[in-house]
């Protein structure tokens, strides 16, 4: 018996064992909970829910800029370094746009006009247009080759970016319809885990529409045929900005 054979069939064996245990329990007419340990709290009574979650990491900054490169590398998107001035941003900037040989970007009305200075006069490639979203239609969005965007906010854990729909990170329309996506990570806002990249949001505004992306769009058919950009860039192109 192959060692994954016999992992199923321990795990197999203990699912069984819960059942039965389950079972005997209700039959003596005793609360399942309660014999599970698990506290359920009154009826018609406020139950506060402990929020104890691990809200830090004993990672430095560094290592957790490192992990966040890492984790976001595995969903095959393409990450990049570069330092925190705009200077530096923009140059990180130009040489993507150049790698993917796009011509026409896309941009939020917020992000810094200086991470896309110069690629209209010859900065990118001769005939680079960029254009603001000041309200794309579904037609205008299809003819954008690129966007660039910053971001708010990345869990190193995960390797997933967050965009709260800002200025800065665009709208969910803006990021899921063209077919490459360049995405301003600035370190400052990476942290190590889910609670405390949530926390966050929520000291922005907690009623802000969220895109969580991680990797590049992709998914797989009955046959496990991996199929990308079925819903949203095909591209991902990160930018992490800083240490």
């Amino acid at each position: 018996m192959s060692h994954s054979s016999a992992s199923a069939n321990i795990a197999k064996s203990e699912i069984l064992e819960r059942i039965r245990n389950a079972q005997k329990i209700a039959f003596e007419g005793r609360d399942l909970a309660s014999d599970a340990g698990i506290v359920t709290g009154e009826p018609g009574t406020h139950f506060n829910i402990p929020r104890d979650y691990e809200r830090s990491s004993d990672l430095t900054a560094k290592e957790i800029i490192s992990l966040a490169d890492e984790r976001i590398a595995d969903y095959k998107a393409d990450v990049r370094r570069c330092g925190s001035s705009a200077t530096e941003i923009n140059e990180a900037v130009k040489k993507a746009i150049a790698d993917v040989g796009a011509s026409l970007i896309g941009i939020p009305e917020g992000l810094d006009r200086e991470w896309v200075a110069g690629l209209e006069s010859g900065g990118g490639k001769a005939n680079t247009e960029i254009r603001v979203d000041t309200g794309f239609t579904a037609e205008e969005l299809d003819e954008l080759d690129a966007i660039v965007t910053s971001s708010a906010v990345t869990c190193a854990e995960t390797g997933t970016i967050f965009l709260d729909g800002s200025a800065t990170s665009g709208r969910r329309a803006l990021t899921l319809v063209p077919d490459i996506h360049i995405c301003v990570v600035p370190a400052s806002t990476v942290v190590y885990g889910i609670p405390e990249a949530i926390s966050r949001l929520r000291e922005s505004d907690p009623t802000a529409p969220i895109t969580m992306i991680s990797g590049p769009s992709a998914t797989s058919d009955i046959e496990l045929a991996r199929v990308e950009g079925v819903h949203g860039p095909r591209t991902l192109i990160v930018i992490i900005a800083g240490q």
